[in-house]
């Protein structure tokens, strides 16, 4: 059994699959849009032009899956959890912390704790709370 997260990106779920293909090395495994769906989606249901958006995508992140779409126009944003990114070297830390600080916000910049030689919070630009560690 696994879980696998899935983020609703308010939108802006392909630029997001690209920043984190470029931030990340992630790789888009499937992406399917509201027009391409097996079940159309009625109309009524989705905001003027979004047949175009995506309905669901999953893309890979080292061996984590993660799965995310567009939504349906429904504001909702990421509270109360954060996605934890483990990196191998004090090098691959700081490159993933900056690439997702790019366009984000610090919450607490990488350094040495108790816990790990290298560790830091910060948002990303879509929203997403995200902590880079490098395990003891």
């Amino acid at each position: 059994m696994s879980v696998q997260p899935y983020l609703v990106f308010d939108g802006r779920a392909e630029e997001a699959a690209a920043f984190y293909e470029k931030a990340l090395g992630a790789q888009i495994t499937m992406l399917m849009r509201y027009k391409d769906s097996p079940v159309p989606t009625p109309e009524e249901m989705l905001p003027p032009g979004w047949s175009a958006k995506v309905m669901h995508m999953c893309f890979k992140v080292g061996d984590s899956v993660i799965f995310g779409s567009d939504g349906d126009g429904e504001a909702t944003g990421f509270k109360g959890f954060s996605l934890s990114y483990s990196a191998k070297t004090p090098e691959e830390a700081e490159r993933v912390y900056a690439a997702l600080a790019e366009g984000g916000e610090t919450q607490m910049k990488l350094g040495k704790t108790f816990f790990s030689p290298l560790f830091g919070m910060l948002t990303d630009r879509f929203g997403v709370n995200w902590m880079v560690v490098v395990p003891q």
